[in-house]
């Protein structure tokens, strides 16, 4: 394997980190959080914080009536600032990583998964594989490095064909809108860098041994989810579920980073029946703490229940 200065500086950095040492805090992400599932164990890993303007994620739901809402489930005014928060699975010789953080190009409050992996003692050299659950720069973007070097030298990347297909299509910058046509060329470019590396995924298939694809479009045109079926299993739903409040107690709602909103909103319904009718535990890249929680339903809507 080719020797890089991105290497040799990543080796260093490591090595000046203690394993053990405090794992540096950041909004909406508390300390590393672990599963064990049967003879496997999955970790959720910050990458630290993204900072939204309110009234993109707010998308066209009644001001009054969505700022009384967020009032009453004790969201702050002005910005949002949801945690990133990715999902390791070590499991015999594969070491997992679902998604790939926002690296060093997308927001500076985001990109911090060397602080993760550190504590962890995981090496990006040891990263087997890395699932994605859509192409989104927060999930996406990590996999190139702030050397323009592959972050994961070693990994076999995976995707959903569908996910792939689209944001490789040169038409999608143009009928994907201003707001979001930085996402379309910053997609592009990584995957038709590294399209050699990547296995494509059908709903459905197990690209890897008890791990499932799992359909939930409609946040991108080919958003995936991935059930774990270890011990007592556990679901990674990506950005299916986006957030604590509105996904939980308004599915229905729209939601602006979502890229079609109807089909989001009953991908959400879909999604929270089986979770809360089975009870599964669920790890959501931008739920509260570590992401680890159960969805359990009130009436017509639910609630997210934090695990820790």
């Amino acid at each position: 394997m080719q020797i890089t200065r991105r290497k040799i500086l990543a080796g260093a950095a490591a090595a000046a980190l203690p394993f053990g040492a405090p794992f540096p805090a950041v909004a909406g992400q508390t300390d590393l959080t672990g599963l064990t599932l049967g003879a496997a164990r999955i970790d959720t890993l910050s990458d630290g914080h993204l900072v939204l303007n309110r009234d993109f994620v707010m998308a066209d739901e009644p001001h009054p009536e969505a700022d009384n809402f967020m009032a009453q489930h004790g969201v702050p005014e002005g910005n949002f600032t949801p945690g990133c928060t990715l999902a390791l699975l070590r499991d015999g010789p594969r070491t997992v990583l679902f998604d790939a953080g926002s690296g060093p190009g997308f927001q500076p409050t985001a990109g911090k998964l060397q602080a993760a992996l550190d504590r962890l003692g995981v090496a990006r050299t040891g990263i087997t594989h890395v699932v994605l659950t859509h192409a989104h720069p927060d999930h996406l973007w990590g996999l190139i490095d702030d050397f323009d070097e592959p972050a994961f030298p070693d990994a076999q990347l995976m995707i959903g064909r569908a996910e792939f297909d689209y944001w490789r299509d040169p038409a999608t910058i143009d009928t994907i809108g201003a707001e979001r046509q930085n996402f379309a060329a910053g997609a592009r470019s990584r995957l038709d860098r590294l399209a050699d590396r990547f296995t494509l995924i059908e709903p459905g298939d197990e690209p890897l041994p008890g791990v499932e694809a799992m359909a939930t479009h409609g946040h991108t045109p080919g958003h995936l989810s991935y059930i774990v079926h270890r011990g007592d299993g556990v679901v990674i739903t990506g950005d299916a579920l986006a957030n604590a409040h509105v996904a939980f107690a308004r599915p229905d709602w729209h939601w602006g980073s979502d890229q079609d909103w109807d089909a989001a909103a009953g991908t959400r319904r879909v999604l929270l029946d089986r979770l809360a009718a089975d009870r599964l535990r669920l790890i959501g890249f931008h739920l509260p703490g570590s992401g680890i929680g159960r969805a359990e339903r009130q009436g017509d809507a639910y609630r997210f229940l934090p695990e820790t």
